[in-house]
């Protein structure tokens, strides 16, 4: 379960250069404001209403223009929570500001920033508007003769909002103000605004590439990854003659998926739960089961993270770091390994229900999400196993000492996480009785998260129940914004026959299959490394999937070859995303914690061959119960 941030230990500091997450900034829960109870509704909107389709089907009721409805909730989702995002700057960034040693000089590059972010939102915001325009003269009508059109006014609102954010909240006052609001002419100057067909396109043309490198540079410096995305899309779409209303367009690629609600509804179940004790009570549980073998606690570290993560971006490093570091410290293992460990722990539960990733990549590759959890058990549990088994070998060999097993421990502590162990079997239960949908299972989950933290365990008392769900929110809009404006930057791709392409060259150099997926293997390695996974799998996935139908890849198996090269990303240096939020979470200097993730690199990377080039791993059972 995704979880927020916990505020790192006070003498730790973060090793520049730092990777923002929306759930990696520490920060003290919101207090709602307008936007933060708009947040709050819609989450409540998005529960309800896959629920009441769910408990009405077998008696026959079914509430009219429920999925138009769904599809509007997630709209808003996505864009106030993008808004509620950008005001807390927890926005995904990948920022070299740090490295400048200079106040000017960081005053200037986050000026740059502002600018590059403010510009880009303007246009984006125009996009939208196009797009509330068009569809408003299509005169589509929701339940109740609600125009469509009505609840689309949040995509150019909220852009616009953004824009302004980063204009007022530039550096400089009001020096820096007005030199990032003149950004915004610019952008409008330049002539990206009128239609393609008007006379000078091709001068305006030749600014597309010098215009990239000023965006490239704004997001080095700062301005958020979603922003790069959006700005590179209109510049891409504006060079082929394509009006920018193309790239909000693309939002309803996204957004009407029937499984993307599931997104929001899990991380949100996740973030309740973990707002109490949940974490500490499944470290209890596992310490009970395991901690009693020889270097059994290194067992219970994965474990516990492989349950309590549905990301897959490490971040339960920041909320189970604190507690189990001290546990491997008072077994006796050295620091340097505790750390390796926990970093490479850190993303494995990415390839068990009700993983995010898993579900956005079915999404994407049009492949059953339940097939494709199912394909996923061997591998992750394979993973785990590696993990595992190098702690206990090291535990065996350095650890003189051990605890005695204890039943009546190891009940109570089962019996104390029973609430927060059985939330995933929830969801498998319910998906996998094929009564319900994969959304309907979520939105079952999100109301036993906020039923058991409020009432069971009151982990949570009501009057904190919004903080939480703003907190949600905000992560939730900073996520479907950067795969809403990737989805422009896909489209793009796949406009320009980069895929085609892609297979053409790759068919006339590689002639096996083996040879073709060792190369995969690398290319997603290092693209994992330096890719946010949600935008990996809207950008790349399009093209490796004719690639690999080419040489006769099962749909399934790449899949779940996507997933852990990915998942081993997130350790591989320099910039994988684990690295960074270990740096930030224990204080320690990257070249130090490149040296401790190396042994699970190498164990992960065999792992990951291993899975690669046995496809029994992934498809046995599907096999097994006839599904292939």
């Amino acid at each position: 379960m995704d979880e927020p941030a916990v505020a790192s230990d006070p003498a730790a500091a973060p090793d520049p250069p730092v990777v923002h997450d929306a759930a990696a900034v520490s920060t003290a829960p919101l207090r709602p404001g307008a936007d933060g109870w708009v947040l709050v509704l819609a989450l409540a909107l998005a529960t309800l209403l896959p629920l009441i389709e769910a408990a009405g089907r077998p008696l026959g009721f079914h509430l009219s223009g429920s999925a138009a409805y769904l599809q509007q909730v997630t709209l808003w989702l996505t864009f106030v929570g993008g808004l509620v995002a950008t005001r807390r700057r927890t926005h995904l960034t990948l920022s070299t500001a740090e490295l400048l040693r200079s106040e000017r000089g960081r005053r200037i590059a986050g000026l740059l920033a502002a600018g590059v972010a403010a510009a880009v939102l303007a246009v984006l915001a125009y996009s939208g508007l196009e797009l509330v325009r068009a569809n408003r003269q299509q005169g589509k009508l929701l339940g109740a003769g609600i125009p469509e059109w009505a609840s689309e006014c949040v995509i150019p609102i909220s852009l616009g909002l953004m824009a302004g954010w980063f204009v007022w909240t530039a550096p400089g006052r009001w020096r820096g103000r007005a030199l990032a609001g003149s950004a915004i002419v610019a952008a409008f100057a330049l002539g990206l605004l009128p239609p393609p067909e008007a006379p000078g396109v091709l001068g305006r043309s030749a600014l597309v590439w010098p215009a990239t490198a000023v965006i490239l540079a704004g997001a080095l410096l700062g301005a958020p990854v979603f922003v790069a995305m959006g700005g590179l899309a209109l510049l891409f779409f504006f060079k082929d003659g394509t009006p920018v209303g193309a790239v909000s367009a693309e939002v309803y690629r996204l957004i009407a998926s029937p499984t993307i609600p599931a997104i929001p509804l899990l991380t949100t179940a996740g973030f309740v739960l973990a707002a109490g004790q949940s974490p500490a009570r499944l470290v209890r549980c596992f310490e009970s089961l395991f901690g009693w073998l020889p270097g059994g606690i290194a067992i219970v570290v994965p474990t516990a993270f492989a349950v309590f993560t549905t990301g897959g971006s490490g971040l339960t490093i920041m909320a189970l770091g604190g507690l189990v570091l001290p546990m491997l410290a008072r077994a006796g293992y050295p620091e340097g390994f505790s750390i390796g460990l926990v970093t490479a722990s850190g993303s494995l539960g990415m390839s068990f229900p009700p993983s995010l990733p898993v579900i956005l990549y079915a999404v994407v590759a049009g492949v059953p999400a339940d097939d494709l959890y199912l394909a996923a058990l061997l591998p992750g549990l394979l993973l785990i196993g590696l993990v595992s088994g190098y702690g206990v070998r090291v535990g065996s060999r350095t650890l003189d000492r051990r605890g005695a097993f204890s039943w009546r421990e190891a009940v109570r502590g089962t019996w104390a996480a029973k609430w927060e162990l059985s939330l995933p079997l929830l969801v498998i239960v319910l998906f996998a009785s094929g009564s319900v949908s994969i959304v309907e299972a979520s939105a079952a989950a999100c109301a036993y998260a906020v039923v058991v933290a409020c009432f069971v365990t009151r982990d949570l008392r009501l009057r904190q129940l919004p903080a939480v769900l703003v907190e949600a929110g905000a992560l939730v809009g900073a996520v479907l914004v950067l795969l809403s404006v990737a989805m422009g930057l896909t489209s793009y791709l796949v406009d320009a026959q980069l895929p085609e392409q892609f297979v053409l060259w790759v068919k006339t150099h590689i002639h096996s299959q083996l040879a073709f997926l060792l190369v995969l293997n690398v290319a997603l390695l290092v693209l994992g490394s330096v890719l946010e996974i949600y935008s990996a799998i809207i950008i790349l996935v399009p093209l490796i999937i004719p690639m690999a139908a080419a040489y006769g890849v099962d749909p399934i198996h790449l899949g779940v070859i996507f997933l852990v090269n990915l998942e081993l990303g997130f350790l591989f240096p320099p910039v994988g995303l684990n690295l960074f939020l270990s740096a930030a979470r224990f204080g320690k200097p990257l070249p130090t914690l490149y040296r401790q993730v190396t042994p699970f690199l190498v164990i992960l990377g065999a792992g990951v061959l291993l899975i690669t080039y046995v496809p029994w791993l992934s498809l046995g059972i599907l096999h097994a119960l006839g599904k292939r």
